[in-house]
């Protein structure tokens, strides 16, 4: 993947963000926060009007073409926000109900409200096939007091089928970008909206899920805290990787080889890197080790050197590797 931030024939593309550009120096950046409507509008997302249109086959023979109705499934359209023609998306069931880009805006502005927090990033991935926005929390929090860790809910949704609404409570460490989910105990950090007929009384719903997201920010700073205070060594930190990362002694050479690189690279950061001043030698470093090496140290294909940091920072956005990262924060954590 290259960045899969859609981009347009007029030279704009679909990306806004509050104050700092991305990585891949594409869309709008806004001279301070941005609302709902200013985010939508920036980053092209309004008036799309997802719809569902019947789904025909055309069958070719020698007696010409014959078009069959596809029963019980429908293509996926919107109205594309340049030319205002209609485009196809994707292909659903007979259930799949469409959550408009304005219900996705409308749920966090309601979010936004309600906690002070402003609109960060906006924008529409893989030719407007999957939609992202996400807002900042108004309070950082401080980790071991000198680690800041600043608090984000991102919304995604999908107008191809491919997934649903999701909305997700993100700490994310400053100093290195890290995504950081954590399953925090009692906390939770994410809330998932199915495409269905009560996806709209869903959304209601995830609101209310995300009342937690106070709680999770105060069980993560505790968990974080406990961390900071406990020593970690590196035959510890081996440990979990070995845990996390399994190799047998039948595997195969390269397999091996992967391991041992792999451990090179984060007893590295773990030992040696900028972002573990003032935590080195803590089981939250051996954490942040694992995570910043998950998301920007780790093999990542493609061809040239932007290409490989595009595919890492696809990893973030896509939250691939949440489930390893949750993983390494319960065998870290004390």
């Amino acid at each position: 993947m290259a960045h899969e931030i859609e981009q347009f024939t007029d030279g704009t593309a679909a990306f806004a963000s509050a104050n700092t550009s991305a990585w891949h120096k594409l869309g709008t950046v806004t001279d301070g926060a941005m609302t709902a409507e200013e985010a939508m509008r920036i980053a092209s997302l309004s008036g799309w009007n997802v719809r569902l249109l019947p789904l025909t086959a055309t069958e070719i023979t020698a007696d010409g073409a014959t078009p069959l109705e596809v029963p019980q499934h429908f293509a996926t359209a919107r109205t594309h926000p340049k030319t205002g023609r209609t485009q196809t998306l994707g292909v659903v069931g007979s259930d799949y109900h469409p959550v408009q880009n304005e219900e996705h805006a409308e749920f966090l502005n309601l979010l936004a409200d309600e906690s002070g927090a402003h609109f960060e990033t906006a924008g529409s991935l893989k030719d407007g096939h999957q939609v992202f926005l996400t807002m900042k929390m108004p309070q950082s929090l401080t980790i071991g007091g000198n680690d800041d860790v600043d608090l984000y809910i991102a919304a995604f949704n999908s107008h191809d089928g491919s997934s649903a609404f999701r909305v997700v409570v993100t700490p994310i460490r400053v100093v290195c970008a890290n995504t950081q989910r954590a399953a925090i105990a009692g906390a939770r950090s994410s809330y998932v909206v199915r495409h269905t007929a009560g996806a709209k009384a869903r959304i209601a719903q995830a609101r209310s899920a995300l009342g937690l997201t106070a709680r999770y920010a105060e069980e993560f700073e505790k968990a974080a805290q406990r961390m900071i205070e406990a020593e970690m060594t590196l035959s510890e930190l081996k440990s979990v990787v070995d845990e996390l990362w399994p190799v047998e002694d039948n595997d195969s050479p390269r397999k091996k080889t992967n391991q041992r690189q792999r451990w090179g690279a984060i007893s590295n950061l773990f030992e040696h890197a900028d972002t573990q001043a003032g935590i080195r030698g803590t089981r939250w470093a051996g954490y942040n080790a694992l995570t910043e090496y998950a998301n920007h140290v780790a093999p990542a294909r493609g061809k040239s050197d932007d290409e490989k940091a595009a595919a890492r920072a696809e990893r973030v956005i896509s939250g691939a590797a949440n489930d390893l990262m949750e993983k390494a924060f319960a065998l870290t954590t004390v």
